[in-house]
């Protein structure tokens, strides 16, 4: 039998883990890094915390005779995604690495891209005056000093200090609809929305809502994902990669 780790926390790790699971010649086991208090657990076994970096990643890969490493965490986990990889290297394990492909821009978009959130924070004040944040809970920090702008940051959970002066804390779990965002947008008197570039459908409709209101739209680019191993954009991709439909 199989041992696959999947290294999850996204909609797409639950959805391969479940598809994982109906596999008779498959043991799953999905780690979550525990940053989320109620996380939407998967099917299979899970285990919830750090392996300790890539060194202990690589001891229990080895201890645990995992045959394939799945990291299918968010785009922006930079961190688990490059211990995966020295990890899967080190102990000579294949490693796939599932990415949901990015958003695109479309007529009517008015983005601004750039690299980074300190680099978004710095070019938001030029763009307007009620911010819709929805880069994560943990990147708040970086618009602790932002000015002339109310941040209205939406997060599964309450964000640590230090937080910017002029906020106010939605506290929401996705996915989310464009009537939904339309409310919030609404509610809020949002002129120009901060975000990630996750990619997928569930957490879109703000793009599209913001593109209606002819609104500027701030985006991070995503970084490269490591070099090692096979990069593929679906559970279907993962399947065929592992000769499983």
């Amino acid at each position: 039998m199989r041992h696959i780790l999947i290294l999850g926390g996204t909609t797409e790790a639950r959805q391969l883990a479940a598809a994982l699971a109906e596999q008779p010649s498959v043991r799953v086991t999905s780690s979550l890094a525990g940053r989320v208090a109620e996380p939407r657990l998967p099917a299979g076994q899970v285990r919830v915390g750090g392996f300790g970096g890539p060194a202990g990643l690589a001891a229990w890969l080895r201890e645990q005779q995992v045959h394939t490493l799945i990291d299918a965490t968010h785009p922006f986990a930079q961190v688990i995604s490059r211990n995966a990889a020295e990890a899967a290297a080190a102990v000579h394990v294949p490693l796939l690495t599932l990415r949901r492909p990015s958003w695109v821009p479309v007529e009517g978009d008015r983005w601004h891209q750039v690299d980074s959130l300190a680099a978004a924070a710095a070019v938001l004040p030029s763009l307007g005056t009620r911010a819709l944040l929805t880069t994560g809970r943990l990147g708040l920090a970086e618009f602790a000093g932002v000015t002339g702008v109310h941040l209205v940051a939406r997060s599964v959970d309450q964000p640590d200090p230090p937080l910017p002066p002029r906020l106010t804390v939605l506290l929401a779990r996705g996915p989310f609809t464009p009537a939904g965002e339309r409310a919030v947008f609404a509610e809020h008197r949002i002129d120009v929305l901060v975000t990630k570039d996750s990619g997928g459908a569930a957490t879109a409709p703000k793009l599209a809502v913001a593109r209606e209101l002819g609104l500027p739209v701030v985006v991070v680019r995503r970084p490269a994902p490591p070099a090692h191993g096979v990069v593929v954009a679906d559970v279907a991709q993962v399947l065929g990669e592992l000769g499983l439909h």
